[in-house]
């Protein structure tokens, strides 16, 4: 890789016939006259995206075959001396910062066979022009601004095309009237306004091999019959269509599926587990919010009667989501031959009884386990001896015992949730050998005891969110707890984050009885979003270190037995925007400037000594009392339950997309991607 500013090119021969640069950190404006050149066939300057300019409005070379300038920064408009590209075969200009509509003369280049413009800004309507390009194979337009009807009379003369994506656009009108030649195998019309029932016409493409028609509005139902005649098909995504549903016909069992592996079938109106799969080779399986009730078991009189019976070969299955329905009844043993699951979720369901004790070493491919909110209940199974797990979430339920102990084997755990159950345990001291826990919420249980004083340094040195509220911890503060803490020590713009989500930086220890002072230590976790330590016996004054907390959004350090001055470098904290020292015994002057002139009287009663503005006491009458604050009241823990199952899937969203499959059943906004 190179670091080069394209002005350094003096000149190029004028025989040149190829020019490949891809993801050489050019960076400058691109001369024009490269362009020119009388031989260039090829010119790839991919994956330079610091360089500068617009796209040259230019007679282009007229022997230049192949022009790949994706993700290279480009701007402005497309102009229309494109359409002089006489022999090019393929044009991409993905990822660019391009604006306007599509010129018509693009329909003018007969000899072009892939042409990409996603992931651009383009607007307007698909030029007619374009479906009269029959050499075309490949027709990107995905994650644009283009609107219009989807001209569904033309695709069909486009015989030679394999891939069509117009996803992410703002093309509406029915779909019913589709017509796409034989030749094709992949379609994504997904994320537009398109409206109505499937076509009869699109189960007659025997080469299909993804179709993704998800984020619509489509509607109806789809037969076994019909789409069995996909022979090829191995990708169906369908998702976010409120009004389509599966056929349960008991006829469709006699519908063969020889290649189907993703079904994708979430957010539409399916009721019952449709028995066609039974015929698939299904690896990735999604038909979370649906309506699909009765029992999960085979001796169930609804539902699923027979798991086995309906996915043949679970060995197969890599993820499984049929999270927000309505199922009920057990977890089936049968679910411990599913041995190459990577993601398992059951969330938000009606399920119950006691979890399989296979659960926590029956597939060593398991990365992400979710039975949140259901009726679960006894002891968490102490099998744990997969590796591999990333994501355990078992919050909202009726467990009961302690924290298993052979989750200390999970060394690749990231994310810990058992808030909202009823477990019984000293914290869990081996929580700290785990080296990539980043979330661990053990919020409203029955955990006890001190917390440990950790002495490695590596200690909870990764997590980023902590949540032990609503225990009975007791005890001083650990300080060697908060500065092991380093994930927390980080400013924001140092953290990895992933490319989907911001990762929230909280602590959460209220609602315990923990005692002394606020370590001084708590001010160098300058990362934290939320801080709340309320409703516990601590006492001192508020640390000055917390006017480090630069990006704290939320603190909560009411129902205590503070005292002292409200520290003026609290001032600096231009983020905050929720503070309540309510019920504490602080004393002087409010301080007053950025935030702090934001904050109303319920921030401060219950601190008698405390004075002035917002509250109606002067500060120089230091000793008057004021009369009597009512109480606060106490949180409501729903609301906050609610917060924490946002942010912890939020955070599993945008982490868990690095499966083997390809796929996650939680993103909202899918990448382009195949098994």
């Amino acid at each position: 890789m190179y670091d080069v500013a394209v002005t350094s090119f003096l000149s190029f021969p004028s025989s040149l016939q190829h020019l490949s640069l891809p993801s050489c950190q050019l960076h400058g404006e691109f001369p024009t006259q490269v362009f020119q050149l009388p031989n260039l066939k090829h010119i790839d300057l991919s994956g330079n995206g610091n360089l500068t300019g617009y796209l040259p409005n230019i007679n282009w070379s007229g022997a230049l075959e192949v022009l790949d300038l994706s993700v290279s920064g480009f701007r402005g408009s497309i102009p229309p001396l494109f359409g002089d590209l006489t022999q090019i075969i393929s044009i991409d200009l993905f990822a660019n910062q391009i604006q306007g509509q599509i010129p018509d003369v693009f329909g003018n280049l007969n000899t072009l066979t892939s042409l990409r413009f996603s992931s651009c800004n383009l607007s307007g309507q698909i030029p007619i022009t374009l479906f009269n390009l029959t050499e075309l194979t490949l027709l990107d337009l995905s994650h644009n601004q283009l609107e219009g009807s989807l001209p569904t009379w033309l695709l069909i003369n486009m015989s030679s095309l394999l891939d069509l994506d117009l996803s992410y656009n703002k093309l509406s009108g029915p779909i019913d009237q589709l017509q796409m030649p034989r030749s094709i195998q992949i379609v994504d019309l997904s994320s537009n306004d398109l409206y109505g029932p499937l076509p009869d016409s699109i189960f007659d493409l025997v080469n299909l091999t993804s179709l993704h028609l998800s984020s619509n509005n489509l509607s109806g139902v789809i037969r076994a019959n019909m789409l069995s005649k996909l022979t090829s098909l191995d990708v169906l995504e369908l998702s976010n269509n409120s009004l389509l549903s599966f056929s349960t016909s008991g006829n469709d069992l006699n519908c063969s599926f020889p290649q189907l592996e993703v079904v994708l079938f979430s957010y539409c109106g399916v009721r019952k587990f449709p028995n066609f799969f039974r015929t698939s080779k299904l690896k990735v399986l999604d038909l979370s919010n649906n309506m699909v009730s009765g029992g999960i078991s085979k001796w169930e009189a609804e539902g699923w009667k027979d798991l086995e019976l309906q996915i043949p070969n679970p060995q197969l299955l890599q993820v499984f989501s049929v999270s927000e329905n309505k199922l009920t009844g057990n977890i089936p043993s049968s679910i411990c031959k599913w041995i190459s699951l990577s993601v398992l979720d059951l969330s938000r369901n009606n399920l119950s009884g006691t979890i399989p004790k296979c659960l926590g070493n029956f597939s060593g491919f398991l990365r992400s386990m979710d039975l949140q909110m259901n009726n679960f209940y006894s002891n968490i199974p102490d099998s744990f001896v997969n590796n591999s797990l990333s994501y355990l979430l078992l919050n909202d339920n009726q467990f009961e015992g302690v924290l298993p102990p052979s989750l200390a084997n999970a060394t690749s755990l990231e994310v810990l949730n058992v808030g909202h159950n009823k477990l019984t345990d000293r914290f869990p001291d081996w929580l700290a050998s785990l080296p990539s826990l980043q979330v661990l919420i053990l919020r409203s249980n029955r955990f006890y005891g001190s917390l440990p004083d950790s002495v490695a340094s590596s200690n909870f040195s990764a997590l980023r969110i902590i949540d032990l509220s609503g225990n009975e911890f007791f005890g001083p503060l650990p300080k060697t707890l908060f500065r092991n803490l380093r994930a927390m020590a980080i400013q924001l713009k140092e953290l990895e984050l992933t490319k989907t989500i911001d990762i929230f930086v909280s602590l959460d220890l209220s609602n315990n009885r923990f005692c002394g002072q606020i370590p001084e230590d708590v001010g160098q976790l300058i990362s934290l979003q939320m801080l709340n330590f309320s409703h516990n016996n601590l006492t001192g004054p508020i640390p000055e270190s917390f006017g480090n907390l630069v990006a704290l959004e939320s603190l909560d350090l009411s129902s205590n037995k503070l005292r002292g001055t409200i520290p003026s470098q609290m001032t600096k904290l231009t983020y905050l925007e929720v503070l309540n020292l309510s019920e504490n015994n602080l004393v002087g002057p409010i301080p007053h400037g950025n935030q702090f002139d934001t904050f109303d009287n319920d921030s401060y009663v219950g601190n008698l000594g405390l004075c002035g503005l917002p509250l109606s006491k002067q500060c120089n009458n230091h000793g008057a009392l004021e009369p009597p604050a009512a109480s606060v009241p106490e949180h409501d823990d729903s609301q906050v339950a609610s917060f924490w199952q946002v942010v912890v899937m939020g955070y599993v969203s945008g982490v868990v997309l690095g499966l083997s499959v390809g796929y996650i059943v939680f993103t909202t906004r899918r990448p382009r991607w195949f098994v």
